[in-house]
């Protein structure tokens, strides 16, 4: 066993590793002792941030085709992908839209879909079930980032939220997480704050520290609402997947109230109840 528990065999395939989140989760994992494979489509930028210590995948999750290759040896699955909300240069359009086309994606998802390759329905429903059909059936825990407001997407704020669909894609990406027969946990954040680091180095990660003033609060049911630290999310995706207490569990993610000086997530993670039994 390596440190915090590790076994040597785990191997953790992060998706999304180069995002506001998962880049996190790999220094995380990296800090904690994990062997780490970062699925992505840009393997120099993730050498670069993570300084050649950890496997490189070439694979993109809309693509199925690209997604057998990276699982080898897999033992745990942490996916962090996404893309905006609203329509933007993240949506990867053929060709970028005028100003009259802009209005018309605006206007009209479906147009917007038709047009762009990184759209959510595309990332977070369509990505996310390949990932999870590609997924080793001796997976020990797949872990998902979906969001809140995916049970209340006809409520406000989170209608607006969902104009383009981005609530319906996750939800979509946990029914297929949760219906898969795998092990998973999937955690709701609230708006992400903190970060991105996104134009930093693996020595940079490990040194990001919360800029919150409040603590972690988890909750069930998409009952939660508020800002929930990226540095937070990371830690909890990493914490999760040696927890027995959070194998079939989906629970809310925000920050409030007073910060302890060390965050107790086997503590939290208990009181959520253990669904496995």
């Amino acid at each position: 066993m390596t440190s915090q528990g590790t076994s040597v065999e785990d191997l953790v395939l992060v998706a999304g590793a180069t995002g506001g989140v998962g880049q996190l989760v790999v220094s995380n994992l990296l800090e904690k002792g994990y062997k780490v494979r970062v699925l992505t489509r840009n393997a120099a930028k993730a050498q670069k941030m993570f300084n050649d210590r950890v496997e490189v995948a070439i694979g993109d999750i809309r693509d199925a085709n690209t997604l057998p290759a990276a699982m080898q040896d897999v033992t745990h699955i942490i996916c962090c992908t996404g893309t905006t909300a609203f329509p933007s240069a993240r949506w990867e359009f053929d060709q970028t839209p005028n100003l009259i086309e802009w209005v018309q994606v605006f206007l009209d998802p479906k147009y917007g879909e038709a047009k762009a390759k990184n759209t959510p329905a595309k990332v977070d429903a369509q990505g996310v079930s390949n990932i999870v059909a590609a997924a080793p059936r001796n997976l020990k825990r797949f872990v998902f980032v979906s969001s809140s407001g995916v049970l209340r997407k006809d409520k406000l704020p989170f209608s607006i939220l969902n104009a383009f669909g981005v609530l319906d894609a996750k939800l979509k990406g946990e029914e297929a997480v949760m219906s898969s027969g795998l092990p998973y946990t999937i955690i709701r954040p609230g708006r992400l704050i903190d970060g991105p680091y996104t134009s930093y180095d693996l020595n940079t990660l490990l040194k990001a520290k919360t800029g919150g003033k409040f603590g972690v609060v988890l909750g069930k049911n998409d009952t939660l609402s508020g800002q929930t630290s990226r540095i937070d999310v990371a830690a909890a995706c990493v914490e999760c997947i040696s927890s027995p207490f959070c194998q079939g569990l989906v629970f809310d993610l925000v920050n409030q109230g007073p910060r302890p000086s060390v965050i107790d997530w086997e503590a939290l993670f208990s009181q959520q109840g253990n669904p496995s039994e």
